[in-house]
């Protein structure tokens, strides 16, 4: 079966085709992400418009390097949310209307659970169940039990900010570059990460829930308080308490559920300090996808629809910004 994807759930538009779930044909994403390192975050309006310029010329591209034409596709998945509002409305009602000009079934995906399925792409070894799913990105941090294709019990998630933003937020009380999670990487490689003692917010709780607003405001402070702290050692220092803050309650989870599989999703999970780490301390496989298939793309959304195929009528898909697994 080939499914065509699209995802428009923040700045990225993508677009890709991919066979029986795992196999990708074609995978193209356009990002704006220049226009919004110009003003150190996302500006919603601004990426919606640049989402319907581009929304075209990647679909054209996407049945380009296919080799494939609309005959060819068997279905339509769509991310419907999480995200951004305008950002989810381009994506959905370009799929609603492919789904009724081309008659093809329309798959609605949950933007995060196709994080997941990022982990089955062109992988010769894919997944197992039982796993757990530690999905990062700019705007969540959420700890997932899957215990089949489809079946997910959520454990935990972050009570204010998320993994990503955390980064963000940080690099700019740095000065560093837009988006934070890259630079902080960058800088850290020649750093300390024990040269600033930062705090671990709620490792120590017994639920699953992260929290990433108090690290953020203890950087604040020791950056009104003038401290003399190089860079490279600043951001060594804040990625290893993100990382830390990540892994203690994740590695705890796999341990009372018994699963031997940790599967590292979304954006934060191309940090190679988090995959490094986590390979470090846990005993059984660790599961990351390639940096490329880890950021926003169309080939995860390709690829949950297959593996949980759920077609509905295109009249019946509407965004749902708000929306968790």
């Amino acid at each position: 079966m080939k499914i065509l994807g699209i995802e428009t759930s923040c700045d990225e538009t993508g677009a890709s085709i991919v066979q029986d779930g795992v196999k990708i044909l074609s995978n193209i994403v356009s990002s704006s992400l220049p226009l919004h390192a110009k003003t150190g975050g996302i500006i919603p309006e601004v990426a919606a418009r640049e989402q319907v310029k581009a929304m075209v010329p990647v679909l054209d591209k996407t049945l380009e390097q296919s080799h494939l034409g609309k005959n060819d596709i068997d279905a339509i998945a769509v991310t419907y949310g999480p995200g951004l509002n305008g950002s989810l409305l381009v994506g959905v009602e370009t799929a609603k209307t492919l789904s009724y000009v081309w008659n093809k079934p329309l798959v609605p995906i949950n933007h995060l659970v196709g994080h997941v399925y990022a982990n089955w792409l062109d992988n010769p070894n894919p997944p197992s169940f039982p796993n757990l799913s530690l999905i990062v990105s700019g705007g969540h941090t959420e700890l997932v039990l899957m215990i089949g294709h489809g079946k997910f019990k959520w454990l935990g998630g972050t009570r204010d900010d998320a993994a990503g933003e955390a980064f963000d937020k940080t690099a700019r009380l740095l000065g560093l570059t837009y988006p934070g999670g890259p630079a902080i990487q960058k800088e850290a490689v020649t750093g300390d990460p024990e040269s600033v003692n930062l705090p671990r917010p709620m490792a120590d709780s017994k639920d699953y829930d992260f929290s990433f607003s108090g690290l953020k405001t203890a950087v604040v402070k020791i950056v009104q308080g003038n401290r003399k702290i190089k860079t490279n050692d600043f951001a060594a220092s804040i990625q290893e308490a993100i990382v830390d803050s990540l892994l203690k309650k994740t590695l705890r989870a796999a341990k009372q559920y018994k699963v031997g599989e940790i599967l590292l999703a979304g954006g934060v999970a191309a940090n190679q300090r988090l995959r490094e780490k986590a390979e470090q301390t846990f005993t059984g496989r660790i599961i990351v996808a390639s940096p490329k298939l880890s950021v926003d793309n169309a080939a995860m959304i390709a690829s949950a629809a297959y593996f949980n195929f759920k077609p509905i009528s295109w009249g019946e898909v509407e965004s749902d910004p708000g929306i968790l697994i």
